[in-house]
């Protein structure tokens, strides 16, 4: 259990969204605190170009503290969506590889936290060589030993996309071989990609622990599809409002190998609407 943005309350969940890091680390706490989260989301670089923001030891620091006196879990950094670590352009390759080590180095200033990431499009190289590449680029971004655990996203299998398959990420973690890997569940993806976490959430879940293990799940991106089953589209609905429905984040949150982890949304939201959800998936937990 954890308390949330009023000290005092007790909550069972980790739950928040992405949020602007514009106005720097502390201003991310203030503003998860203003809508009652206690975990977020945001972008280490510009999510649609490679520009990072210039660092501020000292307001990283006025957010650890915060952090930790609002007793918040595990913040999940995202990865650059053009950050792709398996594209067929060797120099673009080499960039994705630094800009993945930059990331890391960074988010040493927020110590025991994860960064997640899309593993990439393998662009017609096949997904057994997408998987070597991006398994090198990971070993050797992780051997500064930086203080921050890294996090395979689950893909709904979108045109050469790495990670539509639970096989292709647990090919990926044995050949990186570190325990500073892990997987974010995003739910979207998941059910667009052909699990049925609808109608078998125990089902899907088992067998993610047979071909990952559950010690690997480590974060949760909590949204809504507007596809049917197994569409392979990703396209992300507010919760309840598409083809998931409430139903299915209910047994989410409540779920005993589930409900301890941060759980992000990501649905078309601004502030207020995220503020709204954050409250919804409060209201669903036993």
């Amino acid at each position: 259990m954890c308390y949330n943005a009023q000290k005092g309350v007790m909550n069972l969940g980790y739950f928040g969204c992405h949020l602007s890091a514009s106005k720097g680390n502390a201003a991310m706490v203030k503003t998860a605190l203003s809508i009652g989260a206690n975990t977020f989301a945001f972008f280490t670089r510009n999510p649609r170009g490679s520009k990072a923001k210039k660092e501020d030891p000292k307001d990283a620091a006025g957010a650890v503290a915060m952090l930790e006196e609002y007793s918040f879990g595990p913040l999940v950094a995202h990865g650059a969506y053009t950050m792709n670590l398996c594209t067929a352009d060797p120099e673009a390759r080499a960039f994705a590889a630094e800009v993945l080590e930059d990331d890391l180095r960074r988010m040493a200033a927020l110590p025991g936290n994860f960064y997640n990431f899309h593993p990439g499009s393998h662009v017609g190289q096949g997904t057994e060589a997408g998987i070597e590449y991006i398994s090198a680029a990971l070993k050797q971004a992780l051997r500064h030993g930086y203080p921050v655990k890294v996090l395979l996203e689950t893909m709904a299998g979108k045109g050469s996309e790495v990670g539509g398959r639970f096989e292709e990420l647990k090919a990926i973690l044995d050949a990186v071989d570190s325990s500073h890997v892990g997987v974010c569940l995003d739910t979207c993806h998941v059910y667009d990609g052909g699990y049925d976490i609808v109608n078998d959430l125990d089902g899907v879940l088992a067998e993610f622990d047979r071909v990952i293990g559950l010690d690997r799940l480590c974060a949760l991106h909590v949204n809504d599809s507007k596809n049917p089953f197994a569409s392979h589209k990703d396209r992300h609905e507010c919760l309840g409002e598409g083809s998931l429905g409430l139903g299915t984040f209910r047994s989410i949150v409540n779920h005993p190998a589930l409900k301890d982890k941060p759980m992000i949304l990501e649905t078309p939201n601004e502030l207020p609407g995220y503020q709204k959800e954050i409250a919804l998936l409060r209201s669903l937990e036993f």
